[in-house]
């Protein structure tokens, strides 16, 4: 069998009756034609069965359709669901991704960000909370931050505060004795502090007994069940007794709490109520479903891309606009009830 001969671009212009410049320019620069012509010529490109070479469009625009995204880890569901949120866009965006999970590791971090760049990456996402965002935006890349410090970069968070409050309150209903916080520790310009002030602000505005353990919490199961096998031991030695409506900050180490009550008592005693942050699966697939603020991931995800996805498309017009300061957008978050709150659904 003779193989298909390939469509190129003098076969397009020559059907089309247009200069292979002005080809070259619909695939490169198309808001340089006019709307008119670039119907024309994709009309030509449907007619033709034309199949693009990807390699020979980039050496030729320098432009690759690749994003780069940096996440801490996949240990919490949280990201895991976040990332596979985003390669999800693909088929919305057209956008390729190439990931790396830093670990918290600065100089990993910076020299997985200049891997990045030599792939020639036209916008960044960053989960990871290691590098500045003024250092980020030095970059001269569009970038995106989803749930960290944003100061100096576009962003879009969950309106964490909000979410805090939302799960002190349902807690507060069930007329908890006390009401905890567990949190790893946050400085105050990170989105995900909002947890820890919602949380203050309702207990003190309504009077409620309440604490706050701030620990580090671990990226890895050991770790986790390590530290907050210390932590319950603590809460049942200062608490015998009482209801406990305890808030955890993910839905992974709140999974790992009801692990250690269910391994000590064969059950979620009656004086414990549990609910997490994240709605990630874990949240949902626990030994007991849990209770959690949901974070509208799929949403985040959309959103951030799209974001990001404007700021490259305008650096592609003869003459761009750059944004005079960044754009942060926030999602509102929704209370889920599961068993952990509400009981066990027969």
């Amino acid at each position: 069998m003779t193989p298909k001969k390939k469509v190129t671009f003098d076969d397009i212009a020559k059907y089309t009756n247009f200069s292979k410049t002005t080809i070259s320019r619909y695939f490169n620069n198309p808001d340089s034609l006019t709307l008119e012509n670039q119907q024309i010529i994709s009309d030509a490109l449907v007619k033709l069965d034309y199949k693009e070479n990807k390699v020979a469009r980039i050496l030729a625009s320098g432009k690759t359709e690749f994003i780069g995204i940096i996440v801490p880890n996949l240990y919490l569901r949280y990201y895991s669901d976040m990332l596979d949120q985003i390669l999800s866009t693909y088929e919305t965006f057209g956008y390729k991704f190439l990931v790396f999970i830093s670990n918290g590791n600065e100089e990993s971090e910076r020299r997985y960000i200049q891997e990045l760049l030599s792939y020639q990456i036209e916008g960044m996402i960053i989960l990871s909370h290691t590098i500045p965002s003024e250092e980020l935006a030095g970059l001269q890349i569009p970038i995106v931050a989803i749930e960290r410090e944003d100061r100096r970069v576009c962003s879009v968070n969950t309106d964490n505060y909000m979410g805090a409050v939302q799960a002190t309150s349902l807690l507060a209903r069930h007329k908890c004795d006390v009401l905890i916080h567990i949190n790893t520790p946050t400085p105050e310009e990170h989105p995900a502090y909002g947890r820890i002030k919602g949380f203050q602000d309702f207990c003190e505005e309504h009077h409620f007994p309440h604490r706050v353990i701030i620990e580090e919490l671990g990226s890895t199961h050991e770790i986790s069940q390590r530290q907050m096998l210390r932590i319950l031991s603590e809460i049942e030695k200062d608490y015998p007794n009482q209801k406990k409506g305890i808030f955890v900050s993910s839905d992974t180490y709140a999974n790992v709490l009801l692990n250690l009550l269910f391994r000590r008592y064969g059950t979620l005693p009656d004086d414990y109520l549990i609910i997490g942050f994240d709605n990630s699966p874990v949240s949902e697939e626990a030994v007991i479903p849990i209770s959690t603020i949901g974070q509208q991931i799929e949403k985040l995800a959309y959103e951030a891309v799209g974001l990001l996805v404007e700021q490259m498309n305008e650096r592609k017009k003869r003459k761009p606009v750059p944004l005079n300061e960044p754009i942060h957008k926030m999602i509102t978050p929704i209370l889920i009830r599961r068993e952990t709150t509400e009981g066990f659904i027969e």
